[in-house]
């Protein structure tokens, strides 16, 4: 049985438009010439999506969703971070499709004040109508969804909880899907890609792309990671895990180990939802020189950490590598401050976090390093390699 053929056997509810585009980043490449030894980048714009404001979840939501429907459900419960993506598009299809939906959210991150608790994906959720239950630091959120279901249950509702942004097994099927859709383009374009990069957080996003390669005899090897949440060991074996399950339910071998997935750890920094000078720099260097937004918690960190990769000669001239573009730009608005105030100090880090470094035009690198009066928004930029 082929990859399409399993996937068409699974309940389903279409909430993208069609296939995601895939576009070169020309401005990029133009900013950083010969930085890029001759590396072309392309992305694949799954931020390119209308419902609730785009982003990688939709895909692992229409199979999650279409399993809540077979299921005859009325309500999904669904379950992140404070600034969770997933809870944000989970809402927005729940109005589409007429189902109730309830956010249980988590304080995963050391941050508090209105511009991160009640800015960005949490004003996005109370607009999209979902019923908000903001937890405790500490509590156990999927033990408070699951309370949460069977209290709806005794009363004559049926719930349908999703947890882990997502990436339950039913969920990672949808990036499955899109290793087919990714195949397809690839011929259709005549562009052979050597890497497929993504951001790691719930593992579902890469391990439904592993799963995808494998199913199709590709090299799953070639779809590498960048985690923004968990440090590289223990995404990498929960990767493993979601990819042999997702095989699994399409009904394909799960052997795969952990020499079949790569991710990186590099661009980490201090842990999950905490910024990096290099994901400051990339998520700015995309806006300005491309005009398209990356969310600052797994997008940001994992540009850079692509930027890195290139920079440090993991790629040869030549290469064509795709970049994943998850979504999540509303995430920028809840760390505005990162961006708008004086990042000098935070910017002297760049060479330890990516290949890169910030020299903004008519300086050289020694008065860039000693300017405390220079703000990047303010200012054209040039980026040279290994400084």
């Amino acid at each position: 049985m082929s990859l399409s053929q399993a996937l068409s056997l699974l309940p389903r509810r279409d909430l993208l438009e069609g296939p995601t585009p895939i576009q070169r980043l020309h401005g990029i490449e133009n900013a950083l010439g010969s930085s890029l030894n001759g590396v072309r980048i392309f992305v694949k714009r799954d931020d390119l999506t209308s419902l609730g404001g785009g982003g990688n979840k939709l895909r692992k939501l229409e199979f999650l969703l279409g399993d809540a429907a077979a299921r005859g459900a009325d309500t999904i419960i669904v379950t992140g971070g404070r600034q969770s993506n997933f809870a944000r598009l989970a809402a927005a299809a729940a109005a589409s499709l007429g189902l109730a939906c309830e956010v249980v959210l988590a304080h995963m991150v050391a941050r508090a004040g209105s511009e991160y608790d009640q800015n960005g994906n949490v004003l996005l959720d109370n607009l999209f109508g979902a019923r908000i239950h903001d937890l405790s630091a500490g509590d156990d959120s999927t033990r408070f969804a699951e309370a949460r279901a069977e209290e709806l249950r005794r009363a004559g509702q049926i719930a349908y909880v999703a947890t882990l942004g997502g990436s339950s097994t039913v969920g990672s099927v949808g990036y499955a899907a899109c290793a087919l859709e990714i195949q397809t383009q690839s011929n259709d374009l005549g562009i052979d890609f050597a890497a497929v990069a993504v951001p790691n957080g719930s593992c579902g996003t890469q391990a439904g792309l592993v799963a995808g390669y494998r199913a199709l005899g590709l090299d799953t090897t070639q779809v590498r990671s960048h985690s923004g949440l968990a440090p590289a060991a223990s995404a990498n074996a929960a990767t493993v895990e979601k990819a042999n399950a997702a095989l699994a339910l399409l009904g394909f071998d799960p052997s795969l180990t952990s020499n079949d997935v790569k991710v990186s750890g590099d661009q980490l920094g201090q842990g999950y939802g905490l910024p990096t000078p290099a994901m400051v720099e990339a998520v700015r260097l995309m806006a300005s020189r491309q005009g398209l937004l990356i969310d600052p918690v797994y997008g940001g960190k994992a540009f850079a950490g692509l930027l890195a990769d290139i920079s440090a000669g993991q790629y040869k001239a030549g290469d064509n590598v795709l970049f994943i573009m998850t979504g999540g730009s509303p995430g920028l608005y809840a760390y505005a401050s990162h961006f708008l105030g004086d990042d000098r100090e935070a910017l002297s880090c760049w060479p330890k976090e990516c290949g890169f470094r910030f020299v903004p035009a008519g300086f050289s690198e020694r008065e860039a390093g000693h300017r405390s009066d220079l703000k990047p928004a303010a200012i054209p930029i040039n980026f040279r390699p290994g400084f």
